[in-house]
């Protein structure tokens, strides 16, 4: 099943965890997904779906989203998957490279997977796509360091 399925026939119940949705909602209300327009599809410990429209504001000087648009929705969703199990985790390296280009009043969608997790650290793939046509148009890998604190404790 590929993201814009996921997206389309989603059922949040048998697909998240509450506790998942909590923490990813707590996210999303921060001040720079806000304005970037991010939102949790679905999410689960290892794993979630995000999506963010794509206006005039995502765009660069050739009219097409800008790299670090792309990249902030991908780095959100490596951000959910690797803390929605309540464990806190943070970034130690992030790369993405870009294979075709999205642009005003399309949607994408990302799909962070978490692929190996130990006790301190985590690596994780995100793709980006376009919602219309599927086509991926960043691809993300991430590693995080898996700190002892919980992610509830800075839940407001």
């Amino acid at each position: 099943m590929n993201s814009i399925d996921l997206v389309s026939n989603l059922n949040q119940e048998t697909h998240s965890t509450p506790e998942a949705i909590k923490i990813g909602n707590w996210m999303q209300k921060g001040g720079f997904a806000t304005m970037l327009g991010i939102k949790v599809e679905a999410a689960r410990p290892g794993w979630c779906l995000v999506s963010m429209p794509i206006t005039k504001h995502h765009l660069n000087s050739v009219n097409i989203t800008h790299g670090g648009a792309s990249f902030s929705l991908a780095d959100f969703a490596f951000g959910l998957a690797s803390n929605a199990a309540g464990a806190t985790a943070v970034g130690l390296n992030a790369s993405m490279s870009y294979p075709a280009a999205s642009k005003d009043g399309d949607c994408l969608i990302a799909e962070a997977v978490e692929e190996t997790r130990s006790k301190q650290t985590g690596n994780y793939r995100v793709e980006v796509r376009r919602k219309s046509d599927n086509e991926i148009v960043g691809l993300f890998c991430g590693t995080v360091f898996v700190r002892g604190d919980l992610v509830s404790q800075w839940i407001e």
